[in-house]
């Protein structure tokens, strides 16, 4: 079903690897055009060069923790490929703290990165997307949001928030016909879950396997594709939702 995005301008944080770069390699076969930012400025000079689409496609470097960063890439997004309709709060971080020895530093750098970017980035594209009383914002939350464990404080915090706000924000600018939801991934194949594999016992991905209804974790495709729906008019009665793409995990702990 190609070209669900045709005539789009679609802005991905964090876009430059993992699920990221497969939401912007789907928006492109959809026919969006998409900008790119990313603090990570080499890999994605990189990965936008091999997409080979320079028309349809812009990177800029950028620290989305910071208002003024995101200022300067979006006016030089917009001057290259239009205004914005689409965003995919991509970027994020994770996090193993202890509650008692975490600093304020440390815990601020988290919540920056994980909430306080998404509705930095939103307050950006929303003016031109109110003009026109259409545009779609996805949220790439996790299911940390609702079931965690020991370890990860305070990750499932931040994401959780992340809901909060996308469920806010649906109900700020649903009147304008602007929709915003969440995607809630679960153990997804990326370079940063094969590394973490690589520091664990082998048993370990066998117990992750284990916990899962369908055997497997996802491709980063996967979740693009859902990403890509939510983005795209055949999701256009959906908004404030949490989407949770977890292979059924979440199913089986929920109680």
């Amino acid at each position: 079903m190609a070209g669900r995005l045709d005539g789009e301008h679609v802005l991905v944080t964090g876009g430059s690897r993992g699920i990221g770069a497969a939401i912007v390699e789907k928006a492109l076969t959809e026919g969006a055009r998409v900008s790119i930012v990313d603090i990570e400025e080499q890999a994605g000079k990189a990965f936008a060069a091999s997409l080979g689409a320079d028309d349809q496609v812009y990177f800029g470097r950028g620290d989305i923790r910071m208002a003024d960063e995101i200022k300067a890439f979006h006016t030089a997004a917009v001057a290259r490929l239009g205004p914005v309709t689409g965003l995919v709060n991509n970027a994020g971080r994770n996090s193993n703290a202890d509650p008692v020895t975490m600093t304020e530093a440390q815990w601020d750098d988290v919540f920056s990165v994980d909430l306080k970017s998404a509705w930095l980035c939103a307050r950006e594209v929303l003016p031109a997307m109110l003009a026109v009383q259409r545009g779609s914002i996805v949220n790439i939350a996790s299911v940390h949001a609702d079931h965690t464990f020991r370890g990860y404080f305070p990750y499932a915090a931040a994401k959780s928030g992340l809901v909060g706000l996308t469920r806010s924000l649906a109900l700020e600018v649903g009147p304008q016909q602007i929709r915003v939801n969440a995607l809630s991934p679960g153990w997804t194949e990326t370079r940063l879950v094969a590394e973490y594999f690589a520091t664990q016992p082998a048993a370990m991905r066998q117990q992750v396997l284990d916990v899962h209804p369908m055997g497997r974790i996802a491709t980063p495709m996967e979740i693009a594709n859902c990403a890509v729906f939510l983005l795209s008019d055949e999701a256009s009665f959906v908004t404030g939702a949490n989407w949770r793409v977890d292979g059924g995990m979440g199913a089986r702990f929920a109680g």
